[in-house]
């Protein structure tokens, strides 16, 4: 088949599934991760009766089984694959002192593990390709520092040094790997904060934009990136807070 292939992790709600959506829209077929099967199934539902082309792959990318049963499971379907989007992740606000080492390990298995195996796998072929394209989903959080995100800061933190150091490493077999590093967004992840108009005048104080980001401008992005951004682009980490980590 000549339309080209796309894994997105943790496709099943928020930026994830707008990323899908995104890219189903310009005709590429998506593959959609997660580890809620109902999740998954109602994302691929809404592409297909858009016209567009998804499989939905339950998979926890801390599980190198797992994640090697997605890339199979994509190959099987359609014989290639293109993009992949490391959006999966989680968060929590735990200040350090109270930090168990539970809290620790959930937030590297998903935002650190899940990436670094499915971006072997993704690299092992694009090596056997010559092309390819990663986007690593790392957040504002990464570049800022923030009480009582430190795990999650430190574990953004490291997406965006892999991105540097893959992309010097796939540079040799012609792929790329960028990162984007989205800030508040108004997503189903966030319902309760954004309902607390004092907790959401407190976050867009920060914000030089005065307004947290809609979802469809993070996943055009990644689209873009994805699809049409030049080869030469590479090993960079694209900000998209509404101008928060510039100030």
């Amino acid at each position: 088949m000549s339309t080209q292939v796309a894994i997105v992790t943790g496709a099943g709600r928020g930026l994830g599934r707008a990323v899908a959506h995104s890219l189903a829209r310009r005709k590429v077929a998506v593959v959609l991760a997660g580890r809620t099967p109902e999740h998954l199934t109602e994302v691929r539902d809404a592409v297909l009766d858009e016209g567009g082309t998804a499989l939905a792959v339950t998979t926890d990318v801390s599980d190198a089984a797992s994640v090697q049963a997605l890339f199979d499971a994509c190959l099987e379907e359609y014989g290639r694959l293109d993009v992949l989007v490391n959006n999966a992740g989680v968060t929590a606000q735990v200040q350090l002192a109270d930090m168990t080492e539970g809290d620790w390990d959930r937030i590297f298995d998903i935002n650190v593990r899940g990436m670094f195996l499915c971006s072997r796998a993704a690299a092992r072929h694009f090596a056997s390709t010559g092309s390819g394209r990663a986007i690593n989903v790392a957040s504002v959080f990464g570049l800022l520092g923030r009480p009582g995100f430190t795990a999650y800061g430190a574990s953004k933190g490291a997406v965006i040094n892999f991105t540097r150091a893959a992309a010097a490493e796939w540079a040799k077999f012609g792929a790329q790997v960028n990162a984007v590093a989205p800030g508040y967004f108004a997503t189903d992840i966030n319902a309760e904060l954004r309902d607390d108009e004092a907790a959401v005048a407190k976050v867009v104080r920060r914000i030089p934009a005065r307004r947290m980001g809609r979802p469809e401008e993070l996943a055009d992005l990644v689209a873009y990136l994805s699809l049409d951004a030049p080869d030469f682009l590479t090993g960079q980490t694209i900000a998209i807070d509404g101008g928060e980590s510039s100030v």
